[in-house]
C-alpha cells in the first residue's frame, strides 16, 4: 500500500515527481482549509465586524469575501509547506474545469449573479419586495438562489439570474416607508369639514403613521349613497404584514370616532315605490332609486 501511495504518477519538469500520497494530502487540506476558512470568517464577522454596525447584508459580503481570501492563502500556505507545487494540479484542474464549464453554466450564472445582486443591491437582506405578484421579504441572498419568506409564510428559492434580470418592485429599496390608502364613505349630509379633522386626528395618533410626507385627505367623488372620503398616508414598516394591521387599524379608529360623533358610515339601501292605477286592478308597478340611510 505504501509503495501504491508514493509510486510517481506525473512529474513536472526534470526534478519533481508527483505521487498519489501528495495529491491525497493535497486535497485533505483544502477541505479542511475550507471549513477552517467558514469557521473563522463566520467568528471575525460576528465578534469584529458587527461591532461596526453594519447593515445585514454588507456582513454577508464581507463574510464571504474573508472566506474567499482565508481559503486561498491557507491552501497555497499548505501547498508549498507539503512541498507541492501549484503546477502540479494544473492539469488535473484543467481538465476539471473544462468539464465542470460545460455541466455547470447556470450555476456559475446564479453565483455571477449572487455578487452582482450583493454588489449593486438592488435587493438586499429584508427588503420588502414583489416578484412576480408575490409580496415577500428577502431573508438571504447566496451564491446560487435568494431566499424569500412570502406574506402567507411559504419560502419561495429564485435563482439569482432570475431574480437579476426580472422587473420586480422593491418597495423598501430607499427606506421602510411606503405609501398607502383607506378609503370611507359617510352619509349625505354630514359635515365634511368635521370628516376631515377626525380623519386628520386619527392619522396623527397611529405610531406608524409618519409625518413627512404629510398624509393627504381626498374628497374623491359624490357617490349613489355617500361621500366618498380617501385618506393617502406614509407609514413605517418593518414587517409585511405590518401594511395591512395599519390599514386595518386606522378603518378600526375611524368607525369607532365617526361613532362618537354621530357620522353615519353610508351603505346602499333603495326604497321602492308602489303605483297604481286608477281602478287599481292592475299588479303594482315598483319604482326604486338609490337613497341614504338618512333620506
Amino acid at each position: 500500500m505504501q509503495k501504491l501511495l508514493t509510486k510517481p504518477l506525473f512529474s513536472i519538469g526534470e526534478n519533481f515527481d508527483v505521487n498519489a500520497s501528495q495529491i491525497l494530502l493535497a486535497i485533505l487540506f483544502v477541505i479542511l482549509a475550507a471549513l477552517f476558512s467558514h469557521y473563522i470568517s463566520k467568528i471575525l464577522t460576528r465578534k469584529v465586524l458587527a461591532k461596526f454596525k453594519l447593515a445585514e447584508d454588507d456582513l454577508v459580503v464581507f463574510k464571504r469575501l474573508l472566506f474567499f481570501i482565508f481559503l486561498g492563502v491557507i491552501t497555497v500556505t499548505t501547498l508549498s509547506f507539503f512541498n507541492i507545487p501549484l503546477t502540479a494540479f494544473a492539469f488535473i484542474s484543467g481538465a476539471i474545469a473544462i468539464g465542470a464549464g460545460f455541466a455547470s453554466k447556470t450555476v456559475i450564472d446564479n453565483f455571477i449573479s449572487g455578487w452582482i445582486l450583493m454588489s449593486e443591491r438592488p435587493v438586499r437582506i429584508k427588503d420588502i419586495i414583489e416578484y412576480e405578484g408575490h409580496l415577500g421579504r428577502v431573508i438571504e441572498v447566496g451564491n446560487r438562489s435568494t431566499l424569500i419568506r412570502r406574506i402567507d409564510g411559504a419560502h419561495m428559492v429564485i435563482p439569482n439570474n432570475s431574480l437579476l434580470q426580472a422587473n420586480l418592485i422593491n418597495w423598501t429599496l430607499v427606506d421602510p416607508n411606503i405609501r398607502t390608502s383607506v378609503k370611507v364613505g359617510v352619509s349625505y349630509g354630514s359635515d365634511v369639514v368635521r370628516v376631515k379633522e377626525l380623519l386628520q386626528e386619527i392619522l396623527q395618533e397611529h405610531k406608524f403613521v409618519i409625518d413627512d410626507p404629510a398624509p393627504s385627505i381626498i374628497f374623491e367623488d359624490f357617490g349613489d349613497s355617500a361621500l366618498i372620503f380617501e385618506v393617502w398616508f406614509w407609514a413605517s414598516v418593518t414587517e409585511v404584514r405590518d401594511l395591512r394591521t395599519i390599514r386595518s387599524d386606522i378603518r378600526f379608529n375611524i368607525h369607532e370616532q365617526f361613532n362618537k360623533e354621530g357620522i353615519v358610515i353610508a351603505y346602499p339601501q333603495r326604497d321602492l315605490h308602489f303605483k297604481f292605477d286608477e281602478e287599481q286592478t292592475a299588479f303594482p308597478i315598483v319604482m326604486s332609486k338609490n337613497v341614504n340611510k338618512d333620506e
